[in-house]
């Protein structure tokens, strides 16, 4: 399994999970490596191998590299989570520099695009792979709008919603199913970069379940989303968001 994004908060969540089901991980961090290899350091004691490479998805380069690591250290690879991901601090659209929506979308949105061009390349069985399974994160910010907060974040998981459902049917019959995973409030670091460090606590109210989830009750849907008992489901949009 290879996921984007693991040093923290979701990703990191699924790499432990997942290496409790029994995947080897490659985990790809842009800036916090210590806790990259703390995380490999959780999937090495649960007796599984764990890759860490540093890599920014909106290079190209750098996340090509990252799959050819998994190719020559790894070898086959049956499940992809696109999860990295970024946001900057609150601000309405007639504020937002374009220096700011190109970075959002370079990483949310290119970043994942070629993500699953890579993923699709080594599994497709057309492709001599032996199919897998895509798992992307998006956001219920894609149905909700962030309005006044990340308009430009929000954006970008809506190209997640409709990337997942154009490349499912892409690759359905190619051994490959595609699904997507929305988050609500969530108790992660991200929220930090939005410059508000009570976000969740505004906002729960709002919850019909009263409160934030965690990262762990993220991934379970993830990583089951990845295992054969999903094995019928492709193009599913799954909100985890408390009823929100």
């Amino acid at each position: 399994m290879a996921i984007t994004g693991a040093s923290r908060g979701i990703g990191a969540a699924v790499a432990r999970r997942a290496a409790r089901a029994g995947y080897d991980i490659a985990l790809s961090y842009v800036s916090s490596e210590d806790d990259a290899h703390r995380v490999a350091a959780d999937v090495e004691a649960e007796g599984q191998t764990a890759l860490v490479e540093r890599c920014d998805v909106a290079d190209e380069a750098q996340l090509v590299s990252l799959f050819e690591r998994v190719d020559s250290e790894l070898g086959r690879l049956d499940a992809v989570i696109v999860n990295a991901g970024i946001l900057f601090e609150r601000c309405r659209v007639e504020d937002m520099t374009v220096d700011r929506i190109d970075r959002v979308m370079a990483v949310n949105v290119r970043g994942a695009f070629v993500t699953c061009r890579e993923a699709v390349r080594r599994m497709a069985t057309d492709r001599g792979g032996s199919g897998g399974a895509i798992v992307v994160v998006s956001s219920a910010a894609s149905r909700l709008g962030s309005a006044n907060e990340f308009v430009d974040y929000a954006a970008s998981k809506g190209a997640m919603d409709t990337l997942t459902i154009g490349l499912a049917n892409e690759v359905a019959q190619r051994g490959i199913r595609v699904n997507a995973v929305r988050p609500g409030l969530i108790h992660t670091d991200i929220h930090l970069d939005s410059g508000v460090t009570d976000r969740i606590e505004q906002l729960q109210g709002g919850v019909p379940m009263g409160r934030g989830g965690t990262a762990e009750e993220t991934a379970e849907p993830i990583v089951w989303l990845c295992s054969d008992e999903a094995a019928y489901i492709t193009g599913a949009i799954l909100d985890v968001t408390g009823g929100r």
